[in-house]
């Protein structure tokens, strides 16, 4: 994987989750999320 910011990395992820992309893909960018302590998305 190529090194992203921060900002990067969340807007990949939201992406691939709406396009239903390749479920690797999302889980490997959702554990570098997570090994950031990031969350993709803010609470309402």
């Amino acid at each position: 994987m190529k090194i992203m910011s921060n900002e990067q990395l969340v807007a990949a992820y939201r992406d691939a989750e709406k396009q239903g992309s390749n479920q690797d893909w999302i889980q490997m960018l959702k554990k570098e999320l997570t090994s950031r302590g990031l969350r993709p998305f803010r609470k309402s």
